[in-house]
């Protein structure tokens, strides 16, 4: 695999791509026209290291939520998460 900084504002891109798209199937799938969905996505190299992606939020734990996913591959990892926030 070529450098991986010769590849930086492709991943910027991509990732924009990414959460748009999940943020578009998520309103469409779940049809909770009173919440707010939040998705953060982040994509890195894997280069014999570990990593770990958290989060905080104060929230409504009775209407509030969140889903995860990931996936890697010899070369790359990802992580997306999707919060979905009640609004009055």
């Amino acid at each position: 695999m070529e450098d991986w900084e010769e590849f930086g504002d492709d991943f910027e891109q991509l990732s924009k791509d990414i959460v748009e798209k999940i943020k578009e199937q998520s309103k469409k799938a779940l049809k909770l026209p009173r919440y707010k969905i939040v998705v953060q996505v982040s994509i890195g190299q894997m280069k014999d290291q570990g990593i770990c992606i958290a989060s905080r939020c104060l929230w409504a734990t009775a209407t509030d939520n969140y889903a995860s996913a990931s996936y890697q591959n010899q070369y790359i990892w990802a992580s997306a998460i999707v919060f979905a926030l009640y609004t009055d």
